[in-house]
């Protein structure tokens, strides 16, 4: 679909994770707005947030009986009727949970580079990993054999929705724990066996929340910030006695998001995140033609090291990411002027791209 300069266009989402996000920036910059939400989950877009006046930022929300209800023909037919750009989020992902749907059903106008969404998932071919090296970009070292673990490491395992990671010191604790949670209903074999186990990189967890934008050919850092996680935060601000023993004895540890929290980074670390950044916008027009459009987030943890503290990749969120709350770091502003949500700068791209008459370089 192609749009005219004069065409009233909707900024669509689903109604999760950074829906918010994406509509505050969509308002801001003058669009309508559109949430896709499930029943039973619609209050915060229907009603607390719903626009009224100068209030609010949703002002029409579609409640289905389930998310991935949006790949129904009808659905589909109800955006391009009202001449809708979908800004898709890790959220749709998952609860499509089918990536050749999405890049064949879903027949509205996509911000971004769907085609590349699917590199986020570590059981396809090509990953995220296979991006990482074709990029030159350091990730941990994995071990694809339990028996040989020599180190602390953390296995990734991924359970519907929700995350079942655990920290292992050898193939005996892997063993041990691995039973343990198979027994619980934690994870089934076969997510098991789909499991990256990797080295637990210790360090500071910074999110480099990046934005390509085709129209500038330019990367911009757009902010950082870093994951709040239950329980695994409230476990670890315990001391060691009573730390071991919860973990032990009453409570497993869990890597499930509650929230982000914003982060600034030494200045001498930004010359080398953005060749990080660069690297990756390069490697992916390997993979996928066109390559990153929009937002992308390397979530990094740094390291110490010698001349230089290091930048290691431990996961790669090639979309929205659910942090709206980098707008409050500052280096939006170093480049802006103003603080930018990550919401906001895709509606400035939409816009530059209608003005421009170049809406294809950025949507699928």
């Amino acid at each position: 679909m192609i749009f005219e300069k004069n065409q009233n266009i909707t900024i669509a989402t689903l109604g999760s994770h950074s829906a918010l996000d994406v509509c505050r920036g969509a308002k801001d910059e003058g669009f309508k707005t559109l949430v896709i939400a499930q029943r039973g989950r619609e209050k915060t877009y229907d009603k607390y947030f719903k626009t009224n006046g100068n209030m609010g930022c949703v002002d029409e929300c579609i409640v289905l009986d389930k998310f991935a209800d949006i790949l129904r023909d009808d659905i589909q037919n109800e955006l391009k009727k009202r001449n809708a750009i979908f800004v898709p989020n890790r959220s749709f992902e998952v609860y499509i949970n089918d990536y050749d749907a999405i890049e064949k059903k879903f027949s509205a106008p996509m911000f971004g580079n769907k085609k590349l969404l699917r590199i986020e998932e570590r059981g396809f071919k090509p990953n995220q990993y296979d991006l990482l090296d074709a990029a030159k970009i350091r990730y941990p070292l994995q071990f694809n054999n339990p028996e040989i673990i020599d180190r602390l490491c953390i296995v990734k395992v991924y359970s519907g929705i929700e995350r079942a990671f655990f920290v292992i010191m050898n193939y005996k604790e892997y063993k041990n724990k691995s039973e343990t949670r198979l027994k619980n209903g934690e994870f089934t074999e076969e997510e098991l066996q789909k499991a990256v186990i990797e080295e637990f990189v210790i360090g500071v967890h910074v999110n480099f929340i990046f934005f390509y934008s085709p129209i500038n050919n330019r990367l911009e850092l757009l902010g950082t910030d870093m994951r709040r996680q239950t329980n695994h935060e409230g476990i670890y601000k315990l001391d060691n006695d009573y730390r071991e023993a919860i973990r032990e004895r009453y409570v497993r540890i869990k890597y499930e998001e509650a929230g982000h929290v914003a982060v600034t980074v030494l200045e001498s670390m930004l010359e080398q995140a953005f060749e990080l950044g660069e690297r990756f916008v390069e490697a992916s027009r390997e993979f996928v033609s066109s390559g990153v459009v929009g937002p992308f987030a390397l979530q990094s943890i740094i390291i110490p090291g010698s001349p230089k503290k290091d930048i290691v990749v431990i996961d790669v969120s090639p979309r929205m990411p659910g942090s709206p709350g980098i707008s409050s770091t500052p280096y939006s502003s170093y480049l802006f002027g103003k603080p930018v949500s990550v919401g906001r700068r895709v509606a400035m791209e939409i816009k530059d791209a209608v003005n421009l008459n170049r809406l294809k370089e950025i949507l699928t």
